[in-house]
Formats: structure tokens, sequence, C-alpha cells
């Protein structure tokens, strides 16, 4: 460390053995004034040892507190800048730091202060390190006025972008929209113009930077200068020869229509759309199928924008499979650029082709996002025209594919109603009920009791009850605990009786399973349900079936019906009628339970009678 910033103390004491120590004193004892600890975190900045420099980074705030505000901008951040030639990681770790470090050196009216360390991580090599640099500054730019800013950052600013490396002029970009409005016209005219430079520059990298911030200028510049200077810079940037290049005016075409009329979008951006539409690389063809409907619905020109869903139609074909997935995200706003009738006709084919895409990532995005034209084709196109293809995908051999037919099948209910769903889908629902990947078969557990409310009982009963019990004894714990609760559903969606006469004498015949994972189901099962039905079937049905297994061979099956009494003692709490049970029947087998031979049951039975003493529940 440089004599100039010092603390005046004592050295910090010895570690054991007489090696220094400089983390000796932790950050309570700097925190409260310590001056043997303060000292050690200035030793630590100049340590050899990163780690010792990244901790002391930590505590740079409690270091400043203590050398007082005037003595942190003299000594502190003057010693800060001359550190910069240091690791990535400390760099990147001092860039967001100063971010936040006016109130270290006298509040806002200091803050330019901390621009000339920030302004030499901007040029750093390590890209991360300039990006949070250039974020610190224009979070430092909140806090400036506007003399601030035109004495300080405009310098800065001018500094970074006549830079000789590309590292300063690519940070520079990121400046010109926090400056823009905080300066005079006259500034704002230079920045304009130090900005266009940037768009010309010779390096490829320069010209990404401007593309990639010219979104945030867009914003702030007043709509004269839009069509004067951010559209031919825009339409410089959309013709450039790399690539990497282009893509990134996307964005900044979307803010500049947001910005027009529909006469001045039509005049001046429509060519430009068309060419990037049809770019000749696919990257920047997936940027603007990523970005479609805004930029469609922002031009608001009708015709154009009719012409526009031909040109969806022809991602939609697309050679690049990234590109026709793209376009698969904006099915629902694109159905909104052109007439119900239009939107139908022409989405038929591309979508029959979309379906048996080579790609699954295709597939598995067209799944995720076809059920939203439903609302457009209405419901005789939609059973048509959309339920053959949802049927299809519904089979597709790539599970994800499947998942997401699955996970949006509400949408199409919304518009078809239940009884044209299941007859369409239902078979095919219940094939994947037994999919092989469990995840199929748990968003289908997750759909059945919304089908189920829909159906009525007895085309459940009939359909889809022994399916829902089958799921009780998959191999897979997931599926099973979904079962359970899936039952629970159901119980509150047919009531009571049903549960009563319909599925808990299912449940509990698997009690008498000879494989032990079908008996802990049960208890799961029961337990589950138990806060769903009255406290008469716990007494009548349910708590007997536990008696039984209370002596099961398995200790995982004893402890696992020790903490089950608990909830199922709330149940019978609900009725003076079965509330007895707990002293006649539920306390005696806990407290059975309390001397079973494995500690495991000994503990869940103590647990659960003590909280049944405490009269409040515990987790499982």
């Amino acid at each position: 460390m440089s004599e100039q910033m010092s603390v005046d103390s004592a050295p910090p004491a010895a570690a054991p053995g007489g090696v220094s120590n400089p983390m000796h004193y932790d950050f309570e004892d700097a925190q409260a004034g310590d001056l043997g600890a303060l000292a050690a975190i200035a030793d630590a900045m100049k340590s050899d040892n990163l780690a010792d420099r990244l901790e002391s980074l930590k505590r740079l705030g409690v270091l400043a507190l203590a050398m007082g505000e005037e003595r942190t901008r003299d000594e502190l951040i003057p010693f800060l800048d001359e550190s910069i030639d240091d690791e990535d990681e400390l760099l990147l770790s001092l860039a967001e730091l100063l971010g936040d470090f006016v109130q270290y050196v006298g509040g806002p009216k200091y803050a330019y202060v901390l621009l000339r360390p920030l302004e030499n991580l901007a040029a750093a090599e390590e890209t991360v390190v300039r990006e949070k640099a250039v974020e610190s500054i224009n979070k430092l730019v909140e806090s400036m006025d506007q003399p601030q800013v035109e004495e300080y950052l405009i310098p800065c600013i001018a500094r970074l972008s006549s830079g000789e490396w590309f590292t300063s002029r690519s940070s520079a970009a990121g400046l010109y929209a926090a400056a823009y409005g905080k300066v005079t016209d006259a500034i704002q005219s230079k920045l304009r113009a130090g900005y266009e430079a940037l768009c010309k520059d010779d390096t490829p990298m320069i010209r990404r930077a401007a593309a990639s911030n010219l979104e945030g200028l867009v914003g702030k510049i007043e709509k004269d200068h839009v069509l004067s200077f951010a559209i031919p810079n825009f339409r410089r940037l959309a013709e450039d020869d790399q690539d990497s290049v282009r893509l990134l005016t996307i964005e900044p075409l979307v803010a500049i229509t947001k910005r027009l009329t529909t006469e001045e979008c039509k005049q001046h951006l429509s060519e430009n759309v068309q060419k990037l539409c049809t770019d000749k690389s696919w990257r920047v063809r997936y940027m603007v199928a990523d970005h479609f409907v805004s930029v469609a619905k922002n031009i608001k020109d009708q015709e154009l924008q009719e012409e526009l869903v031909n040109v969806a139609i022809s991602l939609m074909h697309d050679n690049e499979a990234e590109v026709r997935g793209s376009i698969c995200t904006q099915l629902d706003g694109l159905a909104d650029l052109a007439a119900p009738e239009a939107v139908v006709s022409r989405l038929q084919a591309p979508l029959q082709e979309l379906v048996e895409d080579p790609s699954q990532h295709v597939r598995s995005t067209l799944a995720k996002h076809i059920g939203s034209l439903c609302r457009v084709f209405g419901k005789e196109g939609t059973i048509e025209h959309l339920l053959p293809l949802l049927l299809r995908l519904l089979k597709d051999s790539f599970p994800e594919v499947r998942l997401n037919i699955i996970s949006k099948l509400d949408v199409v209910d919304s518009v078809v109603g239940i009884d044209s769903l299941s007859q369409s889908l239902l078979p095919a629902i219940v094939e994947l009920a037994e999919d092989k990947q469990w995840r199929v078969r748990l968003a289908i557990i997750e759909y059945v009791p919304l089908i189920a409310s829909q159906l009525g009982v007895q085309f459940f009963d009939e359909q889809l009850l022994n399916l829902c019990m089958s799921w009780l004894g998959d191999p897979v714990y997931s599926i099973r605990e979904a079962a359970t609760t899936n039952l629970k559903k159901l119980t509150e969606v047919f009531g009571v009786d049903w549960a009563r006469s319909t599925i808990i004498p299912k449940i509990l015949a698997m009690a008498n399973h000879p494989n032990y994972l079908y008996r802990m189901t049960t208890i799961f099962a029961i337990t589950t349900i138990a806060p769903s039905v009255t406290p008469e079937i716990v007494r009548d049905q349910i708590l007997p079936a536990l008696e039984c297994l209370v002596n099961d061979p398995i200790p995982n099956i004893r402890f696992n019906v020790a903490k089950s009494l608990e909830p199922l003692t709330a149940a019978l709490r609900k009725s003076s009628d079965t509330a007895a049970l707990e002293s006649s029947i539920i306390r005696p087998t806990l407290t059975r339970l309390e001397e079973d031979p494995d500690p495991d049951v000994r503990y869940f039975a103590h647990r659960s009678l003590t909280a049944i003493n405490n009269g409040s529940p515990t987790t499982a």
C-alpha cells in the first residue's frame, strides 16, 4: 500500500508461531472501529493471496467509514485506482463495489470521484469486468446532477470513445444513454455524433456494442432525432457485413417502431424488416423470429402485417431448426396479425409439417404453443384442424413433446369443452398414463382432477378410476406421492360419500399386500385423504387399518404409522363422537410404539405423542 493511505494503529498481532496474519482480526472487530482490525484489512489489500484481497474488498466499506469521507476520496479511491492491474476476479468485485460506494465518499455531490477507477475498469481486457464497470457507472449517473455529468462523465465518455483499444470504445457505447438525458442540447448533439462514430467503427466488436446499446439510446432521444439519427444508424448496422452485428439490430428495431407512426414505419423501415427476415445468416433470422410479433405489432400497418404473416410462414419452413422453433414461440401473437379466417387457412399446411418436423426441439416448442391458436380457430376449427395435430403430438416419440401438450390441455379444453376433448384425446391420455417416462405420467396425474370435474363421476369411475388406483403402485416415489394427492383432490371433487364407497376400500385393500411399498403407500394415502373426509370415516375405516399395521414386521411401516396417527388425531378431534378415540386408541398405540425395538419407530412415536400433547402439528 502506498504511504499516502494508511491507518494509524499498532500493527496487527502475529499469528501463532510468529507468522503475521493480516486477516487476524474479524469483521466484527473492524466494524466496531478496532484500529488493529482496520490495519489488517488495509494490509490484506496488498496481500499476495488473492483470497485475502477479495476478502478485504468485502470489508472496504468498514475501512472507508473509519477513514472518513475526505480521506476516502483523497487516499482510498486513488489507491484503488492504482490497484487496477490485478486478477479478473478481484477487478469484477471492485467494479461492482464501486457502484455502491457513493455513501462512503460524501454522497451524490462527490459521486464523480468514483468515475476514474471505473473508467479504467471499463477498459479492462475481461468482458465481464467491463460490463460490470459500465453498469456501475450508469448507476452513479442516477445520483449525479447535470453539472457533474457535463464536467466529469462527458469527458470520461469522450476518452473511452477515442481509446486506442477496442475494449474502451465498446464500453463507451453503454454510457451514452444514461448521460443523454442529463446534458444540454449542444452536448446531446456531440453525444449523437460520438455514437454515430462508434456505429461506423472499423472494428466489428465496436459495432456490435453500438448495435446492442442503440435500443437504450432510442428511448432517450427526441422524435426528430429518431428519424434523423436512430434510423440511419440502424440501417447502417442492419446492413453490416458481419452477421454478429446484424442480429443485434432487432431489439433496436423494436424500440424504433414504438416511436414511429404507422406511415413512418412503412416509409422508413419496411424494406429493412423484409431484408432482415430473409437474411442469409440463420442467426439473424432466428433473432427476427424470436421478436417477430413485437416488430409486426409495432409497425401497425395492416397491409404490411399481412405480408409479415407470409414471412412468418416462410420462417416455419426455414432450413434451420432453431429458426423454425423460434417462430413457433410467436404463434399466439401471430394469430392477431391478420383476419382469423386468413390465419386459419394459411397456417394449416405449415402446422402439419411442423408436427412431423425432424427436430424434436421444434416439435417440443410447437407442442408448448400450438394450444394458443385454439381461440383463433374456434371450437369447430379446433376440433377439425387442431385436435388431430394435438393427438399426433401426444403420441410423439420424444417425452418432452408429450409433456408440453399435456401441460396445455386446459387451454384447449376452454375452447372445445371437455366432451370433445375426451372423445378425441382421452384414449391417448390413458395410454400416456402408462408412459415409460415418469414425468409424463406425473403430468397426466396432475391433469386428472380437471378431467374428472368435467367428465362427471360415472364416466370417471368407468374410464379412469382403475388407472388412478394403479398409480399408487408405481415404482417411482414421486408418482406414488402425486397419486395420493390426486385422490385427495378427487375426494374434494366427488365428495366424501364417493370416497367412502369407491376409493377408501381400494386403498385399504393394499394394506395386506405382500410388498411393503404398497403397505407404505396405504399409510401415505389415507393420511393425505383424512383431512378431507369425516371423523366417522376415519374412525370406522381408516383407524382399524392402521391398527393392523402397527405390528408390521417392517420398521419403516411402523414408524410411518406413528407419524400418521398425529394428523388422524386432529381429524378425530373435529367430532365429539370420535374425540374419545384419542385416549382409548391413539395414545396407547403411540405409547406402545415408544417401546419398539427400532430407534426410528421410537423417535417418531415420541414426536407424534409430544405434538398431540401440545395440540400442534409437526412436519414430517
